[in-house]
């Protein structure tokens, strides 16, 4: 992108965000620290996180029907990250680094996260907890990689439920939901 569309994309965001934004919040936002958010074309902020509708999904190598496939994702719900937007269509970045575009008809806003992929493999595990407390009781042992849904995060902790089990996990080795984010699924 060139530098003039980017700054053009950079103005059109600041105009449209001082737009939405009610006096009350541009107040409060003057007092809290100082936090860059870019919103993409579609009036939602880059990047964020999202999970796949469908069990079979197409990463395509461009921003549209007529690019070429370049993985087939076959896990309804998988989380990702988009990380630019064109059209109809959103460059998505999944837990392992890669990357592609996917038609929105195919994204959910519901969130998903996998338990500290980076540790997959390496024999570590994972406490889900009873409650937000690094020494509450232990509802389930969760093997890195393993994927679960989002019921809430505080910025801290993250309240997920894997496969029936519902606890707590420090949101530090969540991948569906940023460092001091507030989610509420």
């Amino acid at each position: 992108m060139s530098g003039f569309a980017s700054l053009r994309l950079a103005f059109s965001a600041a105009v449209l965000g001082a737009l939405l934004c009610p006096p009350q919040t541009v107040a409060q936002s003057a007092a809290a620290p100082a936090q860059t958010i870019t919103l993409g074309p579609s009036g939602l902020p880059l990047p964020r996180f999202v999970s796949l509708k469908s069990g079979r999904v197409n990463a395509r190598v461009g921003p549209g029907a007529n690019y070429s496939v370049n993985w087939m994702y076959m896990k309804a719900g998988l989380p990702m990250e988009i990380i630019q937007e064109f059209d109809t269509w959103r460059r998505v970045r999944d837990a392992d680094g890669s990357e592609g575009w996917i038609n929105q008809s195919l994204l959910s806003g519901r969130r998903t996260a996998i338990v500290a992929p980076w540790q997959r493999g390496k024999g570590g595990r994972i406490n889900l907890l009873d409650d937000k407390d690094k020494d509450a009781g232990v509802v389930a042992i969760i093997e890195p990689g393993v994927m679960g849904s989002i019921k809430t995060c505080d910025g801290q902790w993250c309240e997920m439920t894997f496969d029936g089990h519902t606890g707590w996990l420090p949101q530090s080795v969540v991948w569906g939901a940023y460092p001091g984010e507030h989610v509420k699924n």
